[in-house]
């Protein structure tokens, strides 16, 4: 009789490799997706090229031609184009209350302002990146100052929700 045979001594299981295999952790991958996707449209869209733009955008009227023009706090046209600018949310004008229909009417005229008092750079390139709605998905800048933190700084919009439109989770203005 054997020591081993009186107290049953088992051998540990040897494991492949160091410790346990895990899968792949899914929500650190999505955080790194949204991640990268924020930084995308926060510091840059497109293929990182800016395009100066030195034109007049009044507010629109009913119908325009080719000319640029502010459809709303953050949104504007260039002929058949409608471009969303990226990284803040305006208020709109048809929005829930009187609050948030005349907040939206301040913004859409300090955008027109603003894009039409000297010239500024619009990204994205030539194939920008494109919302639900169809419209490209843009930054704007001037002097290395994004439009975006001139109109959240004046009070006339709120900064989006991770740099996205936040039709995900928009906030009241009412």
């Amino acid at each position: 009789m054997t020591l081993g045979s009186i107290l049953h001594f088992r051998r540990p299981k040897r494991s492949r490799g160091r410790g346990r295999r895990r899968g792949w952790n899914w929500p650190a991958i999505a955080a790194a997706i949204l991640l990268a996707i924020w930084a995308a449209q926060r510091f840059g869209l497109g293929d990182g090229t800016w395009d100066e733009v030195a034109q007049s955008f009044p507010v629109c009227a009913e119908q325009w031609r080719d000319a640029g023009c502010v459809i709303d706090g953050d949104t504007i046209a260039i002929g058949e184009r409608r471009i969303r600018l990226v990284g803040y949310d305006a208020p709109e004008l048809d929005g829930e209350c009187e609050a948030e229909r005349t907040a939206a009417a301040r913004a859409r005229t300090e955008l027109a302002e603003w894009l039409s008092s000297r010239p500024f750079e619009l990204d994205g390139g030539a194939d920008p990146p494109r919302d639900r709605y169809g419209r490209e998905l843009r930054s704007v800048r001037r002097d290395g100052r994004d439009v975006a933190d001139h109109m959240i700084a004046r009070g006339l919009a709120h900064q989006d929700r991770w740099g996205f439109a936040s039709d995900w989770g928009e906030q009241s203005w009412c």
